[in-house]
């Protein structure tokens, strides 16, 4: 009996520890989510507070509509119009990809292309990423799918702007094109802290005039708070920030004069430059062959992109901007001028021409084997005579000369507002010791002075820089910088800022000697190398012809017919109109279209007769394209014109 009072004693004490220590485990149980509880709501409650805001309401970005280009006369150049696009955020998407794909295919139309691309997407990406799937949707397509849209959570339907070229390839190398934001793209807004401002946005400017003035262009980029439910189905909208539009561009570019200009360019390969000279309004821009820029918007396919690319014309390649070239005689007026300028030779001095230059014991030869017998400068330029200026080069000298044309802009950046300018080659001493890295090599003959001088040899000028230099040169040596964009406009307010209205600088010329310039390349046109293509003309117009060769010949004579068509000359002009008061300057090369007189400046004719002719104004026909050669790397980078073959007029 003791012994059992004693058993039941002992399991009593023992289940009151048990109980104690429950109690006690309870209790510290419930101290601990007291303590939790209290440190969640009183300490992290502001972070975890801003976290459940950002489970319930999206922060969802507003692209703003890409600010038009219009030209001079208000035609739309880039225009935009609304566009449905559906995507995917993989996370929400609630059932298997495909079939997820399938079943929404019979609603909208998915091309095997479209899941392809998407399915390679959602690999490469994460999955909290939208994914674009489809886009051009028509408004039955997207009406359609938001009727059915609570079937496909994750998908979502939302409306764009996208980009259009209503004129196609006419312009296409001024206006550039947008393409969608790439790698580098992104990498490049991350640095210049602009990446907020393009959330929502697939696509930037890639080339001219949409790089150039991307940031004015684009607009800045609204914000809509909007409630959204676990599976990120808006409910309602909180708040909303509207975005501003990117402004309105107007161009200095008459897209009339352009056609016209790029007619006289078809089947042919090579470059178009006009200027107003009073203000640097460029008024054509002619790169040929063109491309159209509406096949980058969505991005390019493959077929379309190796056609362009791979094109022995390169037609992607901006040539008056990026193409350097020797210019042959067009370089001879301002050759000319900085003799009278820098008090080398006078405009009366006669020098004999019996039709070459001796120099070293080798001689420069006029084109054609042609003599002029005593030539002064007036008739130098109007018969273009090598001879009289393969001997003015070595009494000017190369460094002199350097100097002088530099500040009309040869060899120097004009400062047009397009990206990938080329400085190019104006030679000096100090240019070739930079430029070749052996000794031997870095002296400078007197023999390449001579070359020099007609156009040739290291000259390399792009068809901007001539053109350029022609409009200042019609200016009296006032250097109106450059330009495409002439006003911007405030989508919002109507305000209108204009780019570009002060002169750069201003060349000290005499005007005398710019009067023996001027008159002499008028008469060019009168009765010197240019007068057929500018027979009956209603205006008096000045300029002057050039023919540069692509290869050095080393001795050997030049017959275009036994050679390839991509290795022949090409075909130069510049000139400016009307003489009294010019109103329009242009520089254009035809790439180895033979002498300039016969093949570029009858295209110029047609161009002033356009812009200052009314009763012409009539668009021409395209002139025939020339015939198909084999393919060949067309000349972009012009060999050094070897110093036997003479400057062709």
């Amino acid at each position: 009996m003791f012994e059992f009072k004693k058993t039941t004693h002992l399991q009593k004490r023992r289940m009151l520890i048990r109980v104690v220590v429950a109690g006690v485990f309870i209790v510290l149980c419930f101290l601990g989510l007291a303590g939790r509880l209290w440190y969640l709501q009183v300490v992290r409650y502001e972070g975890l507070a801003a976290r459940a805001d950002r489970n319930r309401i999206a922060v969802v970005p507003i692209p703003p509509r890409r600010g038009e280009i219009l030209d001079r006369n208000g035609t739309v150049l880039a225009r935009n119009y609304r566009d449905y696009t559906l995507s995917v955020m993989p996370a929400n998407v609630t059932r298997d990809m495909d079939q997820m794909l399938d079943e929404l295919g019979q609603l909208v139309y998915l091309s095997a292309g479209d899941r392809r691309r998407f399915l390679q997407n959602v690999k490469q990406n994460g999955r909290y990423t939208s994914i674009l799937l489809r886009n051009n949707l028509n408004e039955t397509e997207a009406s359609w799918f938001a009727a059915h849209a609570y079937e496909f959570p994750g998908v979502q339907l939302s409306a764009r702007w996208v980009r259009e070229y209503p004129q196609g390839a006419s312009a296409a190398h001024v206006l550039g094109y947008v393409g969608r934001i790439s790698e580098a793209d992104q990498e490049m807004l991350e640095k210049t802290g602009q990446e907020g401002n393009y959330r929502g946005s697939n696509t930037i400017g890639k080339k001219g005039i949409e790089k150039t003035w991307e940031k004015s262009l684009h607009g800045r980029t609204g914000i809509e708070e909007v409630e959204v439910t676990a599976t990120g189905r808006p409910v309602r909208t909180l708040s909303r920030v509207d975005p501003v539009p990117g402004a309105d561009l107007h161009l200095s570019l008459d897209i009339g004069l352009q056609k016209v200009a790029e007619a006289q360019f078809e089947g042919r390969r090579g470059a178009l430059v006009a200027i107003e000279p009073s203000t640097g309004d460029v008024l054509a821009f002619v790169s040929a062959p063109s491309f159209d820029p509406n096949l980058f918007i969505d991005g390019i396919d493959i077929e379309n992109w190796r056609k362009l690319n791979e094109s022995p014309d390169h037609p992607l390649i901006n040539r008056p901007l990026y193409g350097t070239y020797p210019i042959g005689s067009t370089y001879k007026p301002f050759v000319a001028l900085a003799a009278l300028e820098l008090g080398v030779r006078s405009a009366t001095e006669r020098i004999p021409d019996p039709g070459y230059f001796e120099l070293g014991g080798q001689r420069f030869r006029n084109a054609g084997g042609a003599a002029y017998g005593p030539t002064d400068m007036h008739r130098a330029i109007v018969k273009s005579s090598d001879t009289y200026f393969y001997s003015l080069g070595p009494e000017i000298g190369v460094n002199a000369l350097h100097d002088f044309s530099a500040k009309f802009g040869f060899g120097q950046l004009t400062g047009i507002d397009l990206d990938g300018e080329r400085r190019g080659v104006l030679p000096s001493t100090e240019w070739k010791r930079k430029a070749y890295k052996k000794l031997e090599q870095q002296r400078w003959y007197a023999g390449e002075t001579v070359s020099v001088a007609v156009g040739q040899g290291y000259n390399s000028f792009t068809l901007l820089q001539l053109a350029q230099a022609t409009s200042v040169l019609a200016n009296n040596g006032v250097y109106m910088e450059p330009h495409l964009v002439s006003l911007i406009e405030n989508p919002l307010t109507g305000a209108v800022k204009r780019a570009v209205s002060e002169p750069s600088h201003t060349i000290a010329l005499k005007p005398e000697n710019l009067a023996v310039i001027r008159n002499a390349m008028a008469d060019v046109l009168r009765t010197g190398t240019a007068r057929k293509a500018f027979e009956g003309a209603r205006y008096q117009a000045a300029g002057k012809t050039g023919t540069a060769q692509v290869y050095s010949l080393r001795g050997g004579k030049y017959n275009a017919s036994e050679i390839d068509e991509r290795l022949r000359d090409h075909s130069l002009f510049m000139a400016y109109a009307p003489v009294e008061n010019p109103k329009i300057a242009l520089a254009l090369i035809v790439e180895n279209g033979g002498w300039g007189a016969t093949v570029a400046a009858p295209i110029a004719r047609t161009i002033f007769d356009y812009w200052l002719d009314p009763a012409r104004q009539a668009e021409p026909e395209p002139n025939e394209p020339l015939p198909a050669q084999p393919p060949q790397q067309p000349a972009r980078q012009q060999a050094m014109a070897a110093p036997q073959r003479e400057g062709q007029p």
